[in-house]
């Protein structure tokens, strides 16, 4: 298995977009009052991190049947190397307060592609 800085090299060098971002995998702590209580304080930090260039896409999880919220959440920030995007992650309010944990890894993009209008003059963004 390379290396991940040698297959990230691999992959530009054959043409993929190779853009690195960090996934977080965020689940509940098991205290479901202190989610539901911390997560004004977790949807104002996401804002600010979306503001600041640092949030990429974020937001709920279903369980495997796709019938139940659980609670848990993906999170893709932009940063300059896990350690970066760890700090964020730390900051969040309900990874601070203990109301979930979380898993961190890189993701590297290579493939696929993004659909959305920009009206200038309503200044709107439509997504499919």
């Amino acid at each position: 298995m390379p290396k991940w800085e040698e297959y990230k090299s691999e992959a530009k060098e054959r043409g993929a977009l190779a853009m690195e971002f960090f996934i977080v995998k965020s689940k509940p702590s098991g205290d479901m009052a202190l989610v539901k209580s911390t997560l004004p304080a977790h949807l104002a930090y996401q804002k600010e991190m979306e503001a600041a260039g640092k949030l990429v896409m974020a937001g709920p999880v279903s369980d495997a049947s796709g019938e139940m919220m659980e609670a848990e959440g993906l999170i893709v920030y932009r940063a300059a190397d896990l350690d970066a995007a760890r700090k964020i992650a730390d900051a969040d309010p309900m990874h601070a307060a203990g109301a979930r944990a979380y898993e961190i890894r890189k993701w590297l993009v290579n493939e696929g592609s993004l659909t959305f209008t920009v009206s200038l003059s309503s200044q709107s963004v439509t997504l499919p």
